[in-house]
């Protein structure tokens, strides 16, 4: 046997047994369920808490609610026995959820993509988005300065940019993204903000550069995003290890009404909100580089990006009491989502995190906000619609028009922003 043809062997033996540690959801369906009664209500409260077959998108709260579950393939006949038992209307959105990951991973740009190949039309890992990173701070070193917050619970450094062209006075934009490792849009969509911000040609697009300081950071949960891409496409927590179960759900461990609502207390579950308030790392990296920089870099605005839903949200997540300058995030959110229906179409809906998802606490806006005081609030909750049957399984060619229409929300805020005073 040849030496090549060796290497090809050992290599083939090496990639399958990469692919068979991986999770599969072979099979798995996804249905959107109507709860229409209490007795709905407080039946998918109680599947919810006894099964790990069944995943939740959200939380079972209010009749004539829709929820949608991720239902794995052996808990298929009992799920559906369930619903007609119960009368509950429901329709099925994926009847084999597998097919749309493996689609998906066929989209990745592989690992050994240079750099000046990095773009908007396939997904990248962490490497290649770092490579990037530091690229751009390599070849623009008078507008480009690559940062490091530390190091996440596995050793993996959290790297971003900031991008200022030398203006004086200045406030800054921060912008967290990926803090839910299964968010793939959430990276690119930061990637391309930056790429914008850097090299667009639109006069619009230059003064909006110019007039702030950006820190963005694409990957701030990257032992998650890197997993999600070698164990389980669906991972949602970090990496940290709590007896049998893995993970902390980082938007659910800011120390902002920790643990009080929305969040569990079981390690074993998608949004456990961790042994205590900041109790890990990657959430200790957020706060100490935010708050060391709010007053010294003028932050005035934090941005948040995630998937799925088509939401710009604005805080409190823990309660229904409103910020002092609810109206003015109300308006202006509601104009970030109407220039996304002007340039593509798509309906965004615009609220306070509370009124227009679900309640949720220990979130990094809502502790932006309230403890920091940074006025200028929002979370974006990025393509698909709420019904969608992808999930968090979006397309790699939705990744430039869905970055292109949070782009322009975001040229929005800051504009509206800026009109009323919040910048001075």
């Amino acid at each position: 046997m040849s030496t090549l043809w060796l290497l090809l062997l050992v290599l083939g033996i090496a990639q399958a047994d990469i692919s068979a540690t991986q999770a599969r959801y072979d099979h798995t369906r996804i249905y959107s369920v109507h709860l229409e009664s209490v007795e709905h209500v407080e039946l998918f409260q109680k599947l919810s808490a006894a099964t790990d077959s069944c995943i939740f998108m959200g939380y079972a709260r209010v009749p004539g609610q829709k929820l949608t579950v991720m239902v794995s393939g052996q808990k298929v006949a009992d799920f559906d026995d369930l619903l007609h038992s119960y009368n509950v209307s429901h329709r099925i959105l994926n009847h084999n959820f597998q097919e749309l990951i493996d689609a998906n991973y066929a989209e990745v740009a592989p690992e050994s993509t240079p750099a000046d190949e990095f773009d908007w039309k396939r997904y990248f890992q962490l490497d290649n988005i770092y490579a990037w990173l530091e690229k751009l701070a390599r070849e623009e070193p008078e507008r480009v300065t690559l940062l490091d917050m530390g190091t996440s619970t596995q050793g993996l450094p959290i790297k971003g940019v900031r991008i200022a062209f030398g203006g004086e006075n200045l406030t800054s934009v921060f912008v967290e993204s990926g803090i839910h490792a299964r968010e793939w849009i959430a990276p690119a969509t930061a990637t391309y903000f930056i790429e914008q911000l850097l090299h667009s040609s639109d006069p619009a697009v230059q003064s909006l550069a110019r007039s702030h300081n950006w820190l963005i950071f694409p990957t701030v949960n990257p032992d998650g995003y890197r997993y999600s891409f070698t164990g389980d496409r669906m991972w949602r927590k970090n990496r940290n290890l709590f007896g049998i179960c893995r993970g902390v759900d980082l938007n659910r461990n800011f120390p902002s009404s920790w643990n009080t609502t929305g969040a569990s207390g079981n390690p074993c579950y998608y949004d456990f909100s961790g042994p205590s308030a900041a109790s890990e790392l990657e959430t200790q990296r957020i706060m100490h580089f935010v708050e060391t920089r709010v007053q010294s870099d003028r932050i005035r605005t934090y941005l948040s990006l995630h998937s799925y839903s088509q939401l710009i949200m604005f805080p409190y997540g823990y309660s229904a009491e409103r910020v002092a300058n609810y109206a003015d995030l109300k308006e202006i959110g509601q104009k970030a989502a109407d220039r996304i229906k002007e340039i593509s179409g798509r309906v965004y809906k615009s609220g306070s995190i509370y009124e227009t998802i679900y309640p949720s606490s220990g979130g990094s806006k809502d502790w932006a906000h309230g403890q920091l005081k940074i006025p200028i609030t929002f979370t974006f909750e990025l393509r698909g619609p709420p019904q969608s049957r992808e999930l968090f399984i979006l397309s790699a060619k939705e990744i430039e028009p869905t970055a292109r229409e949070a782009f322009a929300a975001v040229q929005t805020i800051v504009e509206e922003a800026s009109k009323r005073g919040y910048y001075q």
